[in-house]
């Protein structure tokens, strides 16, 4: 007879010692070796630069031809643009460039003091407009996609609105606001400043010349309090996932280094969107134009995180009311919240997917009028 052959398992005190094994590992590359996450950035050269603009063009990635028109990266006020490159393995930058489009991102630096007379119609006006010229200059004449995080996609809209002849072939947006009034956190807020006129907060952001970093951090961070009151909890049930401490890393890394809001944007944020709610109209005077999103003509998509607290599904998708001549509005829905839909470990299968799909739809089309 032949041998009789035995399966073998592992018992649960291999796995235990194989777990507290990586936890180990993961503690001493934290502790010892600086941490976990790779956060070098993609090569990138500059193109362009000027007051609070600083365009790179990414370096492609090596055997990977080049295909499809360029695609811009529009980073939120506050948030510093390596949200879209936030780690090797987990980066859009580097998800965008492995299919062979060329990226291209416009970084507004630090915002100081001098900075505090700035407000939205500077970057819809001056630094966006600019930047799209130098990546279609230097992409050779291509139009140009834009991918607008929160505040990043209201500049992008805002921009192709005002100017509906700049070469933009499609505006893709990643959890940008445009309803307001269906923000359940933002209703005592509303309050207050029905009471006060505005005047409490308005006149805390002028003292300050604007939001400072160190404010932002933790006001975004009590967007979703349950998160961060948990994380001990969470880091020691994944103590021994090297990729998810990884990412926790970068994404910490990211939050303790907000940059600050220009003081006239602030108060724009405030009195106009946050309390008036102008934008949810679709309309809103500017200092010397009148911005309407009715005069978008290219393509727009909003990806909305389904967990998102700070920018909720129905306060996004709203700018589906709002864009009665674009020749599409694709409005999606995205797992994570403000940061992960954009680049949480879940977005290479959602939201990038979405965003490659919407940019290959639209290469052929758009470039201005």
């Amino acid at each position: 007879m032949p041998p009789r052959i035995v399966p073998q398992t592992v018992s649960s005190l291999d796995r235990a010692i194989g777990q507290h094994r990586r936890a180990v590992a993961n503690l001493f590359d934290f502790v010892v070796r600086g941490g976990l996450a790779d956060r070098q950035r993609m090569p990138s050269t500059v193109i362009d630069t000027g007051r609070v603009r600083t365009v790179h063009r990414y370096l492609p990635l090596d055997a990977v031809p080049a295909a499809g028109r360029p695609v811009l990266l529009v980073p939120a006020l506050g948030a510093q643009a390596a949200a879209f490159d936030l780690r090797r393995g987990n980066s859009l930058v580097e998800h965008l460039l492995s299919t062979g489009r060329p990226a291209y991102l416009v970084d507004y630096g630090p915002i100081g003091w001098a900075d505090r007379d700035l407000g939205f119609e500077f970057w819809i006006n001056e630094v966006l407009p600019r930047a799209i010229a130098a990546v279609s200059a230097d992409a050779g004449g291509e139009p140009v996609h834009l991918a607008g995080w929160c505040m990043g996609g209201l500049i992008a809209l805002g921009a192709v609105a005002i100017d509906p002849a700049l070469p933009v072939s499609s505006v893709a947006m990643i959890g940008s606001p445009f309803d307001l009034s269906k923000h359940p956190v933002l209703v005592p807020v509303q309050k207050v400043a029905g009471l006060t006129r505005g005047h409490v907060l308005g006149t805390a952001f002028r003292v300050l010349g604007g939001a400072p970093g160190w404010l932002l951090s933790p006001a975004f961070k009590a967007t979703s309090p349950r998160t961060y009151l948990k994380k001990p909890l969470t880091l020691l049930k994944y103590r021994d996932d090297r990729d998810f401490l990884a990412h926790v890393e970068a994404v910490d890394e990211l939050m303790n280094s907000m940059y600050a809001y220009p003081g006239r944007a602030t108060l724009q944020f405030y009195h106009r969107l946050a309390v008036r709610n102008e934008l949810a109209s679709g309309t809103i005077q500017g200092p010397n134009t009148e911005v309407r999103l009715a005069d978008v003509r290219v393509p727009v998509m909003n990806v909305a995180g389904q967990a998102d607290a700070l920018v909720p599904v129905a306060v996004a998708h709203h700018v589906g009311d709002l864009l009665p001549n674009a020749p599409q509005v694709r409005l999606e829905i995205a797992p994570g919240g403000h940061l992960g839909v954009l680049t949480g470990r879940s977005a290479a299968t959602s939201t990038w997917p979405m965003l490659d799909d919407f940019f290959a739809q639209h290469d052929a089309g758009g470039g201005g009028t």
